[in-house]
This record gives C-alpha cells, sequence and structure tokens, in this order.
C-alpha cells in the first residue's frame, strides 16, 4: 500500500525510505520513477513498478501558508507565480 503525503511542504518526505513491498527493493522517492497527475504524483518502484508513495499536489492557500511559514521552495513558487503575465 502506497503511502500518502498530504502536506506537500512537509519536511523529509523526499529523503524518506522506503521498501517495496512486492520487490523489496529499498530507496527514497529521489530514486522512484515519478507519475505525474493533475492532482499528485505517485512515485513508483523503479524495480517491479509498485506504487510506493502518492504525494497531493498544494493548492495556492498550502503555498502561501508555507511561504508565509518561511518555507523557501513555496516562496520560490510563488515568485514563479508572480513571474506569469496577467491577462489585461
Amino acid at each position: 500500500m502506497a503511502t500518502t503525503i498530504e502536506n506537500y511542504f512537509a519536511p523529509g518526505w523526499r529523503d524518506q525510505p522506503h521498501t517495496c513491498a512486492a520487490c523489496e527493493w529499498k530507496g527514497s522517492s529521489r530514486a522512484m520513477v515519478m507519475e505525474l497527475d493533475e492532482d499528485a504524483t505517485e512515485y513508483v518502484c523503479p524495480v517491479c513498478e509498485n506504487p510506493l508513495l502518492v504525494v497531493l499536489h498544494p493548492d495556492m492557500a498550502q503555498v502561501q501558508a508555507a511561504a508565509a511559514g518561511g518555507n523557501a521552495e513555496a516562496q520560490e513558487q510563488l515568485q514563479i507565480i508572480a513571474s506569469f503575465p496577467r491577462p489585461q
């Protein structure tokens, strides 16, 4: 069963070790295969493709709250969003 991360900005989830129940591969999300979806990113075992981790994408309110709390990644995301041209 895959672990679900509901708070994208929670520290440490990228480096947390996981063990695949199907093939016993061990590693972090950094070594897994990413499958991007609109609402989440699924990370699967690089050996057998068993789903190991699901990370829900943050909405704007979550990004803003994390940025206000000092999260550097969230602050960077807000800067990227602010650089997009706005319709006149």
